[in-house]
């Protein structure tokens, strides 16, 4: 198998179940499809939709079932999409009609620079001295307190008599998460696309995350990774600003695949996924990371709790962003200032079971723009069931 596929893939792709979403040339649509080893197999007769397919009792099993005759080879497709090659059949965003969901400052080195950003007002410039404020009046202690108990409530108290409490504090280690809506539905993208840094930002970062992925019920059947792109001077100047700062255009990147859950493959291997970063700038520039899922500070049963239930359905599922424990501290340029994006930056996350999602920083102005829209897709859905009806 060749080495960029290899390096796509998860580890025991051997033994995974792997599903996404597919644009094929020839019918100029997306098909959800299946990767096993060498082969991608065209699943759109078992479900239209990757949200229709992971509704079925055990999408798992069915999925094995039917891959039967493989349409197109891994290399073929994993290569067009690193090349950006829209010509030729290349991996999309693994879901579809799932609303993009994300929970915020999960985890306390995150949420510690959250208060940074908040306290400089966006302003890269004193983020430094701000960090060196902020560590010495916090020191170690909060990083062992449970969001929403009695040492939390504490804590809390004594920030406040300090003049230092903050809204990302409340969501850090306060009774209940935060919780927003990442992207659209149909606008995330996938390997190998462009993810964007819109004109108005010169403080930003990527984010990489573990993405469960829950079917109308609320039950998990799977995960992804995903990078929530971040503008750190626009979400610094107000949290009020939390949309501006995260949804943009091509700000959401998912992928490559989702992987189902099986008897190897469960809940609780996740709980102790190691997720890495790695940024390599034209420039020559190397940032590297870890998102230690271990250290979040909820377990995920709470984060889609809080996202799911009586108070908020989702018809066709989520996907759910679950936080990051990487905070970019690491100058690029001015001493103090911390790390932001250069146009041209090929952004990795990769993790053991999940594989590598792979993309490169753009302007966000300038990237393809999202057209293929609900409407769009429910178009091509029906021409494909009439094409099928017509050959029977």
């Amino acid at each position: 198998m060749p080495a960029s596929v290899a390096s796509v893939l998860p580890e025991d792709a051997a033994n995974a179940v792997l599903i996404g979403r597919l644009w094929d040339v020839e019918t100029s649509g997306p098909r959800v499809v299946a990767v096993q080893g060498e082969d991608v197999f065209d699943l759109q007769h078992l479900a239209g939709t990757v949200s229709e397919l992971l509704e079925r009792a055990e999408p798992a099993a069915d999925v094995r079932s039917a891959m039967t005759a493989a349409r197109w080879k891994t290399a073929d497709v994993v290569s067009a999409s690193l090349a950006q090659e829209t010509a030729r059949p290349h991996l999309l965003a693994p879901v579809d009609l799932q609303v993009i969901k994300a929970c915020g400052v999960t985890f306390v080195d995150s949420m510690i620079e959250r208060v940074i950003e908040e306290r400089c007002g966006g302003d890269a410039g004193r983020a430094s001295e701000m960090r060196e404020l902020v560590g010495r009046a916090l020191g170690g202690s909060i990083g062992d307190v449970r969001p929403g108990s009695p040492e939390a409530a504490e804590a809390k108290r004594v920030l406040i008599a300090e003049g230092l409490w903050s809204q990302y504090l409340e969501v850090g280690i306060g009774p209940d998460p935060e919780v927003f809506t990442k992207a659209p539905v149909l606008s995330s993208v996938g390997l190998g696309a462009g993810i964007g840094i819109p004109s108005f930002s010169s403080w930003n970062n990527p984010e990489p995350e573990l993405v469960l992925i829950a079917t109308s019920t609320g039950r998990v059947v799977g995960a992804t990774l995903g990078n929530d792109v971040n503008l750190r001077d626009v979400e610094g100047r107000s949290a009020l600003l939390l949309g501006k700062a995260k949804d943009n255009n091509a700000s959401s990147a998912l992928g490559p695949l989702i992987r189902l859950f099986d008897d190897a493959f469960t809940l609780e291997t996740l709980r102790q996924e190691e997720i890495l970063l790695r940024v390599e700038g034209a420039d020559g520039y190397q940032l590297e990371g870890r998102n230690t899922v271990a250290r979040i500070s909820r377990p995920f049963e709470e984060l889609v709790a809080a996202t799911f239930g009586k108070h908020h359905q989702y018809p066709d599922g989520f996907a759910l962003f679950t936080g990051t424990l990487f905070a970019p501290t690491q100058d690029r340029d001015v001493p103090g200032q911390g790390f932001t994006h250069r146009m041209g930056d090929v952004v990795t996350i990769r993790s053991r079971h999940l594989g590598a999602l792979v993309n490169t920083v753009g302007a966000a102005e300038e990237l393809p723009p999202w057209r293929f829209g609900l409407q769009q897709l429910f178009r091509y859905l029906a021409a494909q069931e009439h094409a099928t009806a017509g050959l029977s």
